[in-house]
């Protein structure tokens, strides 16, 4: 058992000791095991780290965009090192197997990577004026002072793909992450300090709701991009107007993956299965609704079910382990919920209907892998997000009906299309209104040069990553340029 880490905030460059409650992170595999503990930060701490990033900013803002991105390249090279520890650290503290939390470190430190060569890559846009001797150019500026407010699922990559544009375009930064996983944050936060990013551009502040809401309340933060629910997103979006503040929030998902009778069964099962019950199914684009068009529909549900036997569910840390625990007994107990109610309106639990009951999985905040076929799609399970590992299945009788039922949301983050026909697959880019489509693999998964986002009540404002997060991180002057008098 190794020793609890102390955990620490970080505000103008310095570390320090919170003196408000106690701040401490468990292992959801085993709750009765410190991984880090401290105290929280008081709300005061929130206006210190605004008024330090509000001090950085225009220093900050005018420091060239290559030392910018030296910076984050720096960072991601530490990134990448300390992944092998930092991965496992994640696994104990979030319960996500140890392989996923070693990639996700390595995907923190691509995205780190990625924004350090903005500097290489054009910086505004110029136009033709219909005047003589005038040209038209439109400069990118930071928005200023960014409130990050990120969930506990991906600990340190989201928190990367927010934090690293916002430094790149110039911005500061105060953040808060999720009070369950306080020790990632401060690891990501420890290697933009040994990077050399200067004092209060970024400042990390750890805590509860107060502390959340003292930053998205604060008149000296100039923007605020969130990750989570879509209740709190909302809210979010609309303090901020309220305010005339700028707010991106990405927010929940209820993302289907539909099989028609062309696809390739193994391929689909394979890929359905790590969508649903990879990271326990806690990602806001896992795969929660399967629909099948009802030709395979027997076949392919039973090789699904058969995969899931296979699978074997325990602490993250095992090699073996193919899904580690839910992030803590209140999640446990709402995904349990769900699911009983799921079967007294009349699903049928084809596998994980039964909760575990000795061991370290009763133990630890473990959900066995669950798939429910639904007599039809007017089941609370078919359109509430459970964020567990349950799939729910519906079958279709052909491929229009089934791109209607995946379309049958409010939510619309992701899907994911398994055909040999490219009509089809084309057919679903016309059909489903979502963020981002996956034909032939898996509904989770993103890069971080391409823009990541939903439609309908999945999302709010300009889109992450790639060039996209410009549009939220930046404004724009479109700047007249006329040098004396005009050339006849």
């Amino acid at each position: 058992m190794t020793t609890p880490v102390l955990l620490q905030h970080y505000i103008d460059g310095e570390w320090f000791d919170g003196d408000a409650d106690a701040l401490v992170s468990i292992s959801p595999a085993e709750p009765d095991v410190t991984v880090a503990h401290g105290r929280a930060a008081t709300v005061d701490a929130v206006d210190r780290a605004v008024a330090a990033a509000r001090a950085a900013a225009r220093r900050w803002a005018r420091t060239p965009a290559h030392e910018r991105g030296t910076v984050l390249v720096r960072a991601a090279a530490i990134i990448e090192s300390s992944a092998p520890r930092w991965g496992a650290e994640l696994a104990r503290e979030e319960g996500k197997t140890r392989g996923e939390g070693v990639a996700e470190v390595l995907r923190a430190a691509q995205i780190m990577r990625f924004y350090g060569g903005e500097g290489d890559r054009e910086a505004g846009e110029m136009f033709a004026s219909p005047r003589r001797g005038e040209r038209i150019m439109v400069a990118r500026k930071p928005i200023g002072v960014v409130g990050v407010i990120t969930p506990f699922n991906f600990p340190i990559a989201i928190p990367a793909w927010k934090i690293a544009p916002a430094l790149t375009y110039g911005n500061t930064v105060v953040w808060k992450p999720a009070g369950t996983v306080p020790l990632l944050a401060m690891r990501l936060a420890q290697a933009l300090h040994d990077a050399g990013l200067p004092p209060g551009v970024l400042n990390l502040v750890m805590g509860g709701r107060a502390i959340g809401a003292g930053i998205a309340d604060h008149p000296g933060i100039d923007a605020l991009t969130f990750t989570g629910s879509t209740a709190v997103g909302r809210s979010l979006a609309a303090a901020g107007a309220a305010r005339g503040v700028p707010v991106q929030a990405e927010m929940g998902g209820k993302n289907a993956a539909v099989v028609l009778g062309d696809a390739d069964l193994d391929l689909a099962a394979e890929q359905v299965l790590a969508g649903a019950f990879r990271s326990s199914g806690q990602k806001c684009t896992a795969t929660s609704r399967l629909i099948v068009t009802e030709d395979v529909a027997d076949e392919f549900v039973r090789e699904l079910v058969a995969r899931i036997g296979k699978w074997t569910v325990g602490n993250p840390l095992d090699e073996q382990v193919d899904m580690g625990p839910v992030i803590d007994a209140a999640a446990r107990t709402s995904i349990r919920a769900g699911v009983d109610e799921a079967i007294r309106q009349g699903a049928r639990a084809l596998c994980g209907q039964r909760s575990y009951e000795d061991g370290e999985l009763a133990t630890g905040f473990y959900v066995p892998p669950t798939v429910l076929e639904l007599p039809d799609t007017g089941l609370d399970v078919w359109r509430e997000e459970l964020f567990g590992p349950v799939l729910a299945v519906c079958r279709a009788a052909d491929a229009e009906a089934a791109f209607a039922l995946a379309d049958d949301s409010d939510y619309g983050l992701s899907a994911a299309v398994f055909t040999q026909d490219l009509t089809r697959a084309l057919g679903a880019l016309e059909d489903l209104d979502v963020g981002i489509l996956h034909i032939n693999s898996e509904s989770a998964g993103a890069d971080p040069h391409v823009p990541f986002g939903g439609a309908k009540k999945s999302g709010y404002g300009p889109k992450e990553q790639g060039r996209a997060a410009r549009e939220f991180f930046t404004h724009t002057t479109t700047v007249y340029l006329r040098g004396g008098r005009s050339i006849t």
